[in-house]
């Protein structure tokens, strides 16, 4: 499963360790901290919780 980077776009590769998670994950490449939470492997929501660039970037929500 991937998710973009709401701050810099990055791909970020969750793996099956988050097929049902609601946590915080650190994009690798730009250091932004995500809010995520995923339901049988498919992406439920996603929020940019803090990010080291001064941009702030929309939230994005999935349809359920």
């Amino acid at each position: 499963m991937k998710v973009n980077c709401l701050s810099c776009g990055h791909a970020l590769d969750l793996r099956d360790a988050y097929d049902d998670y609601d946590g915080q994950v650190r994009c690798f490449a730009c250091g932004a901290l995500l809010a995520i939470r995923t339901h049988e492997g498919q992406v439920k929501w996603v929020e940019l919780v803090g990010s080291r660039s001064s941009e702030p970037r929309p939230e994005f929500e999935t349809a359920q």
